[in-house]
């Protein structure tokens, strides 16, 4: 029991305490030789500023120190991944970006200025309801999304960036990022009522990690990189459910990153 609470706190912890520092591949090194999981030292990799060499002598070095294929490929993808800094505060609603002013989610076109992605419709059905769903076997707390159309509205390219808005006294990680799978002429996604600690395995499969950066108060983005795959994302905010309700619908912001 004590060495599964150690695990769960540096499972959650050990990212955000390390991401306070630059990371390197003596960095990495040191994660493996003290025996963190490759979803600790990933999630750490994801997360933190880094400065890697990824020259085939680097690659083996990673590898020989104990390193999984999983971490070195994480490390390369970093290394190649553009800087993304964070968008200089404008004089604009009280130290905002220029073009961000209320509450909600924004993506950087490709001439870097933001725009407000307008949010669709999305119908949950909550347990087994939507039989679509029925051979994965859902569990209660299981919620179920359609959305309307093969694709989102708005398409973007690798590196896709984000930026959230979140209301007074709302916390970023409340937001989910999804996967959604085609199915006909709509979208649907399967996620989560009580939150991911205590939800199924199947119900967290379209769940996709982000690593949120907070560039301004209340403000906070998020990168898509290429590895994640192309296909359709949305970001469901909280509150968009109602569990009292076995049939309703709520808002989702999606976005397209054509095949």
């Amino acid at each position: 029991m004590r060495k599964f609470a150690l695990a769960a706190f540096l499972a959650v912890f050990a990212p955000v305490l390390i991401a306070q520092q630059s990371m390197n591949n003596d960095s990495v090194i040191k994660l493996c030789k003290a025996g963190l999981s490759d979803d600790v030292i990933v999630t750490t990799i994801n997360s933190s500023q880094g400065d890697y060499k990824t020259a085939p002598d680097d690659l083996v070095a990673l590898k020989t120190a104990g390193a999984s294929d999983k971490v070195v490929a994480a490390v390369v993808v970093k290394a190649s991944a553009p800087m993304v800094t964070a968008v200089p505060a404008a004089a604009v609603g009280g130290g905002l970006p220029a073009g961000i002013d209320e509450v909600g989610v924004y993506y950087k076109d490709k001439s870097g200025a933001w725009v407000a992605l307008m949010p669709e419709i999305v119908n949950f059905k909550t347990g087994g309801a939507m039989k679509s769903f029925m051979t994965n076997g859902l569990v209660k707390g299981d919620i179920n999304g359609h959305i309307n159309g093969k694709h989102a509205k708005t398409e973007v390219t690798f590196p896709a960036v984000l930026a959230v808005y979140v209301p007074e006294g709302t916390a970023i990680t409340e937001y989910q990022l999804l996967r959604l799978r085609s199915s006909g002429n709509s979208r649907e996604f399967r996620s989560v009522t009580g939150g991911v600690i205590h939800a199924s395995g199947g119900a967290t499969r379209d769940l996709v990690e982000f690593a949120p950066q907070k560039i301004a108060p209340r403000l906070y983005q998020l990168t898509l990189q290429s590895e994640v795959g192309k296909g359709e994302y949305g970001l469901l905010p909280p509150g968009s459910h109602n569990s009292s309700n076995m049939g309703s619908d709520g808002k989702i912001y999606s976005l397209s990153v054509p095949e």
